[in-house]
């Protein structure tokens, strides 16, 4: 972890409104039988997106090696090193895609530099994809410590 990335003091929210009914909160490795759904539902469409550049999510990821995932998501966030936030429901009975912030490769750079992308289950409610898209980078200048962010997988023009 860069020690410039975030302030010594910042704490990562740990609920985040998003729309009426939908929520952002620290993904764990008790979410895992519903992130397998997510996840592997959708499979096609995130090894497209980030197969390449991160080898994920494997066509034959095991609920094992998910919950190894998401067990590693959850202690880089107590240790600030990344950040992966679920798209939940109010009843948390499903996952409708994550948000993954991370440093960036940022040698040069003065602040906190984050690299973000997102992703959204082909089966979310109507309109939630445009919601994310338009909500994630307000929340970013609202409620993080950056000074600049990228989105390395294009969700931001």
């Amino acid at each position: 972890m860069t020690d410039a990335w975030l302030p010594a003091d910042f704490e990562h929210p740990l609920l985040v409104p998003l729309v009426e009914g939908v929520h952002l909160r620290p993904i764990s490795p008790d979410d895992t039988d519903i992130d397998m759904v997510a996840v592997m539902g959708n499979q096609a469409r995130l090894w497209a997106k980030y197969g390449e550049e991160w080898g994920w999510p494997p066509a034959d990821m095991t609920a094992e090696a998910d919950r190894a995932d998401l067990d590693r998501h959850a202690r880089e966030m107590v240790t600030h090193e990344s950040f992966n936030y679920a798209i939940l429901p109010a009843g948390e009975g499903a996952i409708y895609g994550c948000v993954y912030i991370d440093p960036a490769d940022a040698v040069g750079n003065v602040g906190s530099v984050a690299e973000v992308s997102w992703w959204v289950v082909a089966d979310a409610p109507a309109g939630l994809a445009d919601a994310v898209a338009a909500f994630v980078p307000r929340w970013l200048a609202e409620a993080w410590p950056f000074v600049e962010v990228r989105y390395p997988f294009g969700e931001v023009g």
